[in-house]
């Protein structure tokens, strides 16, 4: 039997679980536990942990076993770093001659953590260097869980996203620098309050 389509398809499974919540940082993911519910044999979901450790969003620990990544106020200061670095990357390594296109239509109703991640993948695809939307949509993903709790902390989110896509749409690259500065300076001051949401709320 081929187990390539349901390993796709516990891979994708489990990444939207883990990038929606539905397990805590640290939890211990059993692919023994998780076969059954997952209407898979257990092959498969290791094999989709092991893709999930490779992406960042499982890490595996020397007492044994598969885990969701613990989170704590330096590690999240980490990433948004990384992303305030990348999104600076992509937005030099615009084409200096392109005119601004369109970005993604973005719903009111969207998740936060969705609309966030669609206006910065569109920001990186814009780039020369097709390197940057890959990292882009892995850390999108790494800080999926994050950004769904931020508005619990922060005030003005959409207002905040809803500049930076306009900015980005427009092509204004030094409003639009300064914009992703503020923005990852503001939540990596929060970064505490933040991680502490990220425990808290469901």
């Amino acid at each position: 039997m081929n187990s390539g389509p349901t390993a796709e398809r516990v891979h994708e499974t489990l990444r939207k679980r883990i990038m929606t919540r539905a397990y805590r940082p640290g939890d211990r993911l059993d692919p023994a536990v998780l076969a059954a519910p997952l209407a898979s044999s257990v092959t498969p979901v290791r094999d989709a942990l092991h893709l999930l450790t490779g992406e960042g969003l499982v890490e595996t620990r020397t007492s044994g076993g598969f885990h969701i990544p613990a989170l704590d106020e330096p590690a999240l200061k980490d990433l948004y770093d990384w992303s305030a670095e990348l999104l600076g990357l992509a937005i030099h390594a615009w084409p200096r001659t392109t005119a601004p296109a369109p970005m993604p239509a973005v719903l009111a109703d969207q998740p936060i953590a969705d609309r966030a991640g669609e206006i910065f993948l569109a920001v990186a695809r814009r780039s020369a260097n097709g390197e940057h939307p890959r990292a882009v949509d892995r850390l999108n993903a790494r800080l999926h869980a994050t950004r769904s709790v931020e508005p619990h902390v922060l005030d003005g989110v959409e207002e905040e996203l809803a500049a930076i896509g306009l900015a980005a749409a427009s092509g204004e690259r030094d409003g639009l620098r300064r914009l992703s500065t503020a923005y990852h300076r503001r939540r990596r001051r929060a970064a505490a309050a933040i991680v502490r949401a990220v425990y808290r709320f469901d």
